[in-house]
Order: C-alpha cells, then sequence, then structure tokens
C-alpha cells in the first residue's frame, strides 16, 4: 500500500481499517472477558512497531490476552519465562556443533527470539545480563551471536510482563531499557460482570478459541497507514509541551522523559485514531495515551513517595495544566 494515497483513498483506507479493527476487538473478546483498555493498547504498540510492558497482579490474564491477540493476527508467537538463572543463549539462540558425511561443523539453532511477538514473562524475574541481551532486539530488531548477526522477521515486537507485588528475587529493569518500552500498559482487575462471565466461560468443558482476522501483510499496511495519519499542528504542539513540561523539576518529578516520549506519544495518538476509524488526531487521543507513554519514563521525588503520590496522578496534573 503506497504511503502517497491520496485523501480520498486514504479516508475510504482508514474507513475499512475502523470496520477490520471493530471485528479484531470482537473477535479477541470471545477468549479475554473485557480488558478493552490493555487490549486496544497492545494493538496500538504493534501498529506504532513498538514494544509494550505489561504490569499487573498475578493471574489476570496477561500471557492469555497476548497470545490470543496474536492469534487474532496470525502471527508466530513464542514465550519466554524469565527466572534468574535464565542466560542470553537461551532467548538469542547458540552456535551448535553438527556432522555431516565425517565433518563437524557450527549450526546457528535459533532461539525463541525469532518470533514475530515474543513474550518475556515476568522480565524483572531474568539477570540483567540476560536483559541486555533484549536490548538489540529490541532497538535494532537484529541479534548477534559471536561473529554473526542475524536479522529478525517482521513485524517484530517483545511485550514483557512484570508482577510488581513480587520484589523479592528481582532485577528492577533499568531506565535505559524501560524507555525503550513504547508503553508501559496497567491491567486492572476485572468489573464484577466481567469476572461472572470469565468464570462462566472457563469452566465449561469446550475452551473458547479465536480466529484469524489480520494477516501479517496487513498488518504491515496497517503500520504504514499509522505513520501516514495526519495530526494538527496544534495537536503535535500540545503533545511536546506535555512532554518537555516532565523535565521541569518539582516536588513531584525529579527526571522527566526523552524526546523518545515526544515520537512515541504522536505515533501512539495516531495509531489510536486509525483504530477508532478517524482519519485525524484529536486530543482526547492525547490525553489517553499520555499515560502508557509517560508513566515509565518518569522518575519520581522522595517528596512523591512519601506522599503517596502516584505516577498516574503526576501526569494527569501535567494533563491539566496543558489545554
Amino acid at each position: 500500500m503506497a504511503s502517497d494515497l491520496n485523501s480520498r483513498d486514504l479516508n475510504q483506507t482508514y474507513k475499512v481499517a475502523g470496520d477490520m479493527f471493530a471485528t479484531l476487538f470482537k473477535e479477541i473478546g470471545k477468549v479475554v472477558v473485557g480488558q478493552n483498555n490493555t487490549v486496544e493498547q497492545i494493538i496500538i504498540a504493534i501498529l506504532c512497531n513498538g514494544h509494550a510492558l505489561v504490569e499487573s497482579n498475578p493471574g489476570l490474564g496477561k500471557t492469555l490476552t497476548i497470545s490470543t491477540i496474536s492469534k487474532s493476527m496470525d502471527l508466530n508467537f513464542s514465550r519466554i519465562q524469565c527466572t534468574p538463572d535464565l542466560m542470553p543463549a537461551d532467548i538469542t539462540g547458540t552456535n551448535i556443533i553438527e556432522e555431516s558425511d565425517g565433518h563437524k561443523h557450527f549450526k546457528f539453532e535459533p532461539g525463541p527470539v525469532f518470533a514475530n511477538i515474543v513474550l518475556a514473562d515476568e522480565i524483572n524475574r531474568a539477570s540483567p545480563k540476560t536483559q541486555s541481551a533484549l536490548l538489540e532486539a529490541m532497538q535494532e530488531k537484529q541479534i548477534t551471536v559471536g561473529n554473526d548477526t542475524f536479522l529478525l522477521e517482521q513485524p517484530f515486537f517483545i511485550l514483557a510482563t512484570q508482577n510488581p507485588i513480587e520484589m523479592e528475587g528481582t532485577f528492577p529493569l533499568p531506565e535505559a531499557q524501560l524507555d525503550r518500552f513504547l508503553l508501559k500498559i496497567l491491567m486492572e482487575y476485572p468489573r464484577y460482570e466481567d469476572e461472572i462471565e470469565i468464570v462462566n466461560r472457563y469452566t465449561r468443558s469446550v475452551m473458547p478459541t479465536v480466529g484469524k482476522v489480520i494477516n501479517k501483510n496487513t498488518l504491515l499496511d496497517l503500520q504504514r497507514l499509522t505513520r501516514d495519519m495526519p495530526v494538527a499542528d496544534d495537536i503535535k504542539n500540545r503533545a511536546i509541551k506535555i512532554v518537555m513540561s516532565t523535565r521541569i523539576k518539582n516536588e513531584f518529578i525529579e527526571y522527566g522523559a526523552s524526546p523518545r516520549a515526544s515520537i512515541g506519544l504522536i505515533l501512539a495518538a495516531k495509531a489510536r485514531a486509525l483504530i477508532q476509524g478517524r482519519n485525524f488526531v484529536s486530543n482526547d487521543d492525547i490525553n489517553a495515551m499520555a499515560y502508557p507513554i509517560l508513566r515509565h519514563r518518569l522518575i519520581l521525588t522522595f517528596e512523591s513517595e512519601r506522599k503517596g503520590v502516584t505516577t498516574d496522578q503526576v501526569i494527569r496534573n501535567i494533563l491539566e495544566k496543558i489545554k
């Protein structure tokens, strides 16, 4: 799909995209009950060709949600259970000795990172050495083993999960690695009505399944359309002012967000507009995406922690000031 579509074709494509996403959400809803914001934000990260960090208490369906989205998009999926003894080669792969016709030679055996969607489950349980093995894959979409470099198949996403209530035996992600995640998504407990449906759906003999709605080529086209989404100058300027205001030290913020946050906020807002079938970015898109874009990029002061002020509260205050 060409990037220089004329206005008429562009509007028609956005309209079809809206219907396509409605079908996608309906199909995912056959397996995942509720969690509409979480599902939408994961898909936004994928449309932006970015990575996402999903945080929630245990048992809320992080792994199920991510695997279901991969199936609905016909993407290759792999899961890495992060543990303290996990080694970098367990993720990237390694060279093995293979014998053929009496001769021995090295052969590269790919690791689980060679997939379209890689779920790094409980990433904060992996050691810093292993976490760093993901950095090259996340930033360069490639991995290096010995003297050889291997490109990863596109599209490629790392969706990592972490449990905020278990801190013993964990290795908190460094700020440099956190900044490489486009979004930090918080998954909440389900509502009463949703939990009734969860119990009803998952205590039957037949488990729910999901069908394929979008293929890889369509997804790559949608990624290009996301970047083609027009955004007005006043919307763009407001987004940049929001990010820059985090760099003004005050009683709540010690360190603010980098320009990577400005890029991410505009891109994520474009993706949200595309998902909702619109051909323009609104202030509502900026407001909605400011939370997952900024919450892992701000370092709060000790005074904030002492007063129990959360990152989301600080972001809310910024959004209220910058209209």
